[in-house]
């Protein structure tokens, strides 16, 4: 892995014959879920052979109301019922929650009516002809519904002897396999890939900064891997890109390839920490994984806390 500046820069002639390369479109007949149709009963079942002890790792992060560096349209969290309204047993206590979970600090998954490149989402739909001030009419994450695969988690920092992946350094295929190799591990069919940095444990060990000038994150040249092997979905603890771009005039370019191209949902800004913990001591870096994102009509992504199972 470099950290060089001027490496492996990416045109946007290049990049178009990229994204032709891995484009998935017309290959499902459910093609708002894309990439999620690889996932057969026989999927499940060869993720549930997994759970061997049976630990359970949470990846979604808290929920953020305090502003940062990293955070700036904080989460709503306040009470609606602090159960002093004089009423019948039992007293009630409630509370509001509300979010723009798209960005760096919410655990959230990514549908495929987010991303939009030249104008057209996932299967060439014009964005602005299905997607509204009522929400979208393609793509939704309501058309997803739950996912139960196979998880392998790239542990960059654990192959690399180092506590995190530098902002700005980037993961190549070649670093992708030599990880496969380290972890044991097989990237395959149906399976869901989780890249971990290490950005959390920085964090909390140096404190915030603006990731999206600079993010441990893939490059390009590792999205045509992921085709080959038929992911079903990506996920990292940081939003899976590469920043700064590698690609002149996109700042994401693993979203457009993965969702726009693929029909790959996302997994942005997962907690992988206790993961990359379980997984040394369980000796295995792969594990079923569980997400079920909220049934959201006509929605870009939802929030989520998706769960590992060992």
């Amino acid at each position: 892995m470099s950290t060089d500046p001027g490496v492996s820069r990416v045109s946007r002639q290049e990049f178009d014959a990229l994204f032709a390369s891995v484009r998935t479109w017309g290959r499902w007949a459910a093609a708002d879920r894309g990439a999620w149709n690889r996932v057969t009963p026989d999927h499940v079942r060869r993720a549930a052979a997994l759970v061997r002890d049976g630990t359970a790792v949470p990846l979604g992060l808290p929920w953020n109301t305090r502003s940062g560096p990293d955070n700036s349209r904080p989460a709503l969290h306040y009470m609606s019922d602090l159960g002093d309204v004089e009423a019948p047993e039992p007293a009630t206590y409630k509370d509001f929650l509300g979010v723009d979970y798209h960005g760096k600090a919410v655990s959230h998954l990514d549908a495929l009516s987010h991303v939009a490149y030249l104008g057209q989402l996932y299967e060439g739909h014009v964005a602005q002809e299905v997607i509204g001030a009522a929400g979208a009419r393609f793509g939704s994450v309501a058309a997803l519904g739950p996912l139960v695969t196979k998880g392998v988690l790239l542990d960059l920092p654990a192959v690399l002897g180092v506590d995190w992946l530098k902002p700005g350094q980037p993961v190549h295929a070649g670093d992708v396999a030599a990880a496969e190799r380290a972890l044991g591990v097989t990237v395959d069919d149906g399976c869901a890939v989780l890249v971990r940095s290490g950005r959390f444990r920085r964090r909390r060990k140096l404190g915030p900064w603006d990731v999206d000038a600079a993010s441990a994150g893939l490059h390009v040249d590792a999205v045509p891997l992921l085709a080959e092997r038929g992911v079903s979905l990506l996920g990292a603890d940081g939003d899976s890109d590469l920043r700064p771009s590698p690609v002149e005039g996109i700042h994401s370019p693993v979203h457009v390839l993965a969702v726009a191209a693929m029909g790959v949902p996302l997994l942005d800004n997962l907690d992988l920490e206790a993961l990359s913990a379980a997984c040394a001591g369980a000796g295995r870096y792969e594990f079923m994984i569980v997400v079920a994102p909220l049934n959201v009509p006509g929605g870009t992504g939802s929030p989520v806390n998706p769960v590992a199972l060992l």
